[in-house]
Formats: C-alpha cells, structure tokens, sequence
C-alpha cells in the first residue's frame, strides 16, 4: 500500500491546453478517493499521470514518498482497472486473472493459489473456465479486478469501471467494489462523471472541473457545505434550485427576498454563516435543495408557483413549478417564465424542483404554495460564485 501525492502537478499539451492545472492533493494510505467531475475536467488525465500513462510536465507526483515523475508505469507498482475490462478473449478466466503474474515469472503453485483466493473473494469460483465471451459484463468487471488483485499492488486505480454496465449491476459493483477496498485496505483512486457513485463510495470526493480542483471532502460535506456554485450544483440529484435573492437587514437580523418572497432567515442559519451578516442590502444567488421545498396549503412564508410537470419515482414525487413572478402576465408565468439578468451565473431559473411524498400530487397547471426550510439554505457570491460562510 502506498499514499499518493500531487504537488502542484500540471498537464499540459504540445497546443497549450492544460488538462490538469497545478493540483495539490493527498492521498492517504489505505484510502478511497473519488475523482469526480464533468468530461473534460481533468480527473482522468490525473489518474493516468499516477499510472505513468501520461508524463508530469509541472510539479512533483508521489507515490508512497517516492517521486514518480520519471518512473515507468512497470515501476510505480499500481493497478489499472479500466472501463473496457481488457480481458483477453482467448483465455479463460483463471488465465486472465493470473496473466500478470505468469508474464512476472511467478512458479505455478503460487499463481494457482492466488487465482483461487481471488475467485473465491470475487465469486467467480464456477467460472474459471469459461472466456469473457461466455461472461456477463459484471462477470467481465469482476474478472479484471481479480486480475488486479493478485498483483498486490500499492494502489488500485479505476477509471469508470461501472459506465458499460446497466443500472442495476451498477448498483451491485457498487457495493462490491467498496466491500473489496475496505477489506484490501488498498490505495484506490475511482475516476467517475457519475456523482451518486462518488457520493456513496469514497472516503473523500475530490471535485475537478476546467483542470482545477474545485472542494475535497467526504461526500457529506460536499452536499452540506459546498464551497461554490459549481460543487453545488454538480453535487446532487435531483440538482439544486438557484434563484436570485437580497438580503436586507430588518434590525433583528436579517431578511431574504426573492421573487414574490420576504422571508426571516433563522439565528440558527445566521450563526453557523456568519458571513451573511456583511451581505446586508447585497445581491445573493439563494441555493435550496429540492427535499427543502414542500408543498403546502398556508399562504404566510411561502411562494406561489405552477405546477409545470411531475416525475413519479415510486416512493416519491419530483414535482417541477414555475414560479410565479410579481408583475407578470399570467400567461408569461403559465408559460414558465425563464428570462433572468444575463449578468447572473448560469443555473438561476424560476423552475424549480421539489421532492414530494405521493399524496402531495396535483395536476399540471395547478397554482401551488411553495414552503422553504429557511434554516438549509445556501447563499453564494454572484461574482465569485463563492459560498458565503
């Protein structure tokens, strides 16, 4: 095992982009971390410089307390899982699991034995004989972690392992991936566009976006507490509600406008973000999770809104409504209104989207009161996108 670091590492291209932009990131031993961002942001670019598969051209990459910038992939002791399985078609199970250790020089009886550890840990016992054609893809995803595995390496590194397998057997690899790492106790990095499997999987999530390092923190915190309009509005499914506010102070504290909207903002709120305080009589961009919106019948404290459509999820309703704007046409709020300050950060929008129970159901169209729980809310800078703490 081996803890990973990045100081102040760069890629950058022969045309001048730079794929990843001086990271800092520490990896401890035995860690999961989550690499987790929109295409493009760099994340596996980053996971490949560990690997050796991409040169460092800025910084100091180590693993284990060695620097690495120089050594060869065959040098660096890690293990590469990647999406494609890369099994070979020829061979059987047991002969992809322990083709690494054959092509090492390994004697027989101790390649036999590791292949049989694996399996049984993989419950791939029964399907030693048989080749990848014969396997499902989670069978496939199964054989090339044991082929892993029995290398021992420092550190595991995964690169969107789950994105060929259907939703369910995602779930599944899930699990089993975690269930692995925690008993190993091995090193992994898992590069992932998909942040419910970041936010139920790692240890830490480190957030990347444009080749920069947006927040790095256990996933619950990212969700609690992120640090900028990007993490937030990455950070959730169904995503976060942006709307543009003021805040205004009303002599025992402070109030929050929005559309339609004056609401009290709690002590509580107003102690844990202190910040808030020094933003009296500023713009704000107001971020509301949709399990802190509900529907309600009272009409003090809340905001009129149009049912524009709903998802039924089964245990739940994802109802979406359009907000009803003060000094416009009904026929420009029932058409879902959408036409804000060029000048605020992408994401703000009347639509909004909330988590229901079943019996909250209505019909498209229906005019709708809209609660908030003033004490979640999150407050961000519009120039900065910043959180304001």
């Amino acid at each position: 095992m081996a803890a990973i670091s990045f100081s102040e590492v760069t890629k950058a291209y022969a045309d001048g982009q730079l794929a990843v932009n001086k990271l800092d990131l520490d990896i401890a031993d035995g860690e999961f971390l989550v690499l987790v961002g929109p295409s493009g942001c760099g994340k596996s670019t980053a996971l490949r410089m560990i690997a050796g598969l991409e040169t460092v051209t800025g910084g100091t990459l180590s693993i284990g307390g060695e620097v690495a910038n120089d050594l060869s992939p065959r040098e660096r002791n890690v293990a590469m899982i990647f999406q494609s399985y890369a099994l070979y078609p020829h061979l059987s199970v047991a002969e992809n699991v322990g083709f690494a250790l054959k092509v090492r020089g390994e004697k027989r009886e101790v390649i036999d034995e590791k292949v049989r550890a694996a399996g049984a840990m993989l419950e791939l016992d029964k399907l030693m004989s048989r080749r990848p054609g014969q396997l499902s893809g989670g069978q496939r995803q199964r054989v090339a972690m044991g082929r892993a595995i029995v290398r021992e390496p420092a550190a595991f590194l995964m690169d969107e392992p789950l994105s060929n397998l259907d939703a369910r057997l995602r779930g599944q690899m899930r699990a089993e991936i975690a269930r692995l790492q925690r008993e190993s106790g091995v090193t992994t990095v898992y590069v992932t566009h998909d942040q419910v499997e970041a936010m139920t999987m790692g240890d830490r999530v480190a957030v990347m976006n444009g080749g920069v390092l947006q927040q790095l923190a256990p996933p619950r915190e990212l969700y609690d507490r992120p640090i900028n309009l990007f993490v937030a509005t990455f950070i959730g499914a169904p995503p976060i509600n942006l709307l543009p506010g003021r805040l205004h102070g009303n002599g025992q504290g402070l109030e929050m406008t929005l559309p339609g909207l004056a609401l009290p903002l709690p002590a509580t709120l107003l102690a844990d973000r202190p910040g808030l305080a020094a933003r009296a009589e500023r713009e704000v961009v107001v971020g509301i999770r949709p399990e802190n919106l509900f529907v309600t019948d009272d009409e003090a404290g809340t905001l009129t809104a149009i049912v524009a459509f709903q998802e039924d999820l089964g245990a739940s309703l994802l109802v979406h409504v359009d907000l009803v704007q003060p000094g416009v046409s009904e026929t420009q709020n029932r058409t879902g209104l959408d036409e804000l300050d060029e000048s605020q950060p992408a994401g703000i929008s009347t639509r909004m989207r909330i988590t229901a129970p079943v019996s909250a159901r209505r019909k498209v169209g229906d005019l709708v009161r809209v609660g908030i729980q003033a004490d979640c809310l999150h407050f961000f800078d519009p120039a900065s996108q910043l959180a304001i703490r």
